[in-house]
């Protein structure tokens, strides 16, 4: 071992950090791919993965990279034994204990012009070098570094990749191969335990920057997953374009890329939203989102609500539920009425 920086258990060797995640030496070998099986192998069977994939209007699809059960309790032991260990920049909200949507959106309350960025491919643009360098950081030698980078990262089936249905448009015929090219090499899989946690890791030199330009601007930035945000005050309005080019300078350098077809000015004259949250004087959340509900809870006590479970969703009380409690935590008086709502309705045990 190195020098610790963070309190993280002392693995010294591949022999020791098999002992620590209660596999064989040969297991381990297995499921850090040793013989490169994930990109070939044509049975599904000898895959450490399972694949799939979510359409997206005018994008390329997204890949979801699911581990089977072994690996995935690996994982998830790899997190909270020592990725949980590692602080990520003050300015990540996403998939940070004690941050949130909520957090992240109250940064830019009452400011007079927000300003959204996006990070195209995030998961999947953070290759496996940077992680080897995230846990070599952490203190852990070079054996150690590799397999547990090993563990944590994935190359996507060339044949799986085929298989998807090509770009919607022509706009979008780069960006899909650009997507391809990334997840052809060692990457962070979008689906696992711990790619949360080292995509925050691996964009800390990114966030420290970001800051760092967003206070030469009397701005404020931060960071949910791929989604960026900078707030200030009206002479931000004039530097927006300067700020996109260095944002997007910044990014490169780091390794990122932002998305050109994603962005978004908006003043206090307009509706300002960061993640779905209304952010112009305090936190709401959108009038539609709330009318929706209001019916959707409205026709639910009077017709039943198996009428209004029209996406078949399998829990549709607890959907219903989660969908009340985050209005709640941003409107409460909202929240109130819509609570009264939801008690007058007559459930049944198969809903």
């Amino acid at each position: 071992m190195g020098r610790r920086r963070w309190p993280v258990p002392e693995i010294a060797s591949v022999g020791a950090l098999a002992t620590f995640l209660g596999v064989s030496d040969g297991e381990l070998a297995w499921f850090a791919d040793a013989r490169a099986l994930e990109r070939t192998v044509e049975d599904e069977r000898l895959r450490h993965y399972r694949y799939g994939f979510l359409p997206r209007p005018g994008r390329p699809v997204r890949v979801i990279e699911r581990p089977k059960p072994r690996l995935k309790h690996i994982q998830r032991q790899i997190l909270h034994d020592i990725l949980d260990w590692i602080p990520a920049h003050e300015a990540a909200h996403g998939f940070t204990r004690g941050r949130s949507v909520r957090s992240h959106a109250s940064e830019h309350t009452g400011q007079f012009v927000v300003i959204r960025l996006d990070l195209e491919d995030f998961f999947a643009s953070i290759v496996a070098r940077r992680i080897y360098g995230i846990f070599r950081t952490a203190g852990y030698p070079e054996s150690v570094a590799h397999s547990l980078t090993a563990l944590t990262t994935n190359v996507v089936p060339s044949g799986f990749w085929m298989s998807l249905p090509g770009p919607p448009g022509s706009g979008q015929i780069d960006a899909h191969h650009r997507l391809g090219r990334r997840l052809a090499t060692p990457h962070l899989p979008q689906g696992t335990p711990t790619s949360p946690a080292l995509a925050n890791l691996a964009a800390f030199r990114l966030d420290r920057r970001l800051t760092g330009l967003a206070a030469s601007l009397e701005a404020s930035y931060t960071r949910y997953a791929d989604d960026l945000t900078f707030s200030g005050p009206a002479r931000l309005v004039g530097a927006a374009n300067t700020l996109r080019r260095a944002v997007a300078e910044i990014a490169r350098e780091e390794g990122f890329a932002v998305n050109d077809h994603k962005s978004m000015l908006a003043t206090r004259a307009g509706r300002q939203r960061v993640c779905g949250v209304v952010v112009n004087e305090r936190l709401n959340v959108p009038r539609y989102e709330y009318d929706v509900l209001k019916a959707i809870l409205h026709n639910s006590s009077v017709h039943g609500p198996a009428s209004q479970n029209r996406a078949g969703v399998p829990d549709f009380r607890a959907h219903l539920l989660g969908r009340l409690s985050w209005i709640e935590s941003l409107n409460p008086k909202r929240g109130e009425k819509l609570r009264r709502q939801f008690t007058s309705i007559a459930w049944h045990d198969d809903q």
